[in-house]
């Protein structure tokens, strides 16, 4: 059973995160379809109803407390729609890509983009290296988490973004010096300060503009 509103007002507290009921209501269909939906497909390992609303909603959304998001979003390997779908709760004016290879994983998508009301989100099959040959300098945000190989993925999601987007990775700190030493580091992109993620003690994200 999902949370109901209270526990999710609870869960989202060390987040600085207020939502109103109708955002709240998306989260709570969301995650009960996700838990039926996990019953069946491999969508997320995390089972419980309550580590959900912190570790996929909560830590998403966090992403909206430092950085202004707008125009388009590119969200890579969506999965179960962590982060960038999540990023519409309290941004639907975003205009969305999300890019998921299994077809499963593609119908669940659409399922909570149905159930939700979702508008403006498109679902698309193809992978970051395949799509980005086409749509060169289209978007002003790129999203990505846990995703298995950032370093041979990143450069293509920079490909993607416009010369003021900002690309945004879901890390943890080992994520982040692999990414590092593997990339040379990291040279086409300017860096912020990793945004730590409340109540974890790794895990951060990483946001920079392209350069050149």
């Amino acid at each position: 059973m999902p949370p109901d509103a209270d526990q999710v007002r609870r869960l989202l507290t060390p987040f600085h995160i207020e939502l109103n009921i109708e955002q709240i209501r998306k989260i709570s269909t969301w995650t009960d379809l996700l838990i039926r939906w996990n019953a069946r497909i491999n969508l997320t390992a995390i089972r419980k109803p309550e580590e959900i609303v912190v570790r996929h909603f909560a830590e998403s959304l966090y992403l909206s407390k430092t950085l202004e998001l707008r125009g388009r979003l590119l969200d890579v390997g969506s999965g179960a729609g962590f982060p960038g779908l999540a990023l519409k709760i309290t941004n639907p004016d975003l205009r969305v890509v999300l890019l998921e290879p299994v077809g499963k994983k593609r119908a669940f998508l659409k399922e909570v983009i149905r159930e939700c009301g979702f508008e403006s989100v498109e679902v698309r099959a193809e992978r970051i290296q395949e799509y980005s040959g086409s749509h060169f300098g289209e978007f002003d945000l790129v999203s990505a988490r846990a995703l298995g190989s950032f370093h041979a993925t990143w450069p293509a999601m920079v490909r993607c973004l416009r010369p003021d987007g900002e690309l945004c990775l879901w890390l943890t700190r080992s994520d982040a010096r692999s990414l590092w030493q593997q990339s040379g580091g990291l040279s086409l992109v300017r860096w912020s300060a990793p945004i730590p993620v409340p109540l974890s003690r790794d895990r951060e994200i990483w946001c920079g503009k392209p350069i050149g």
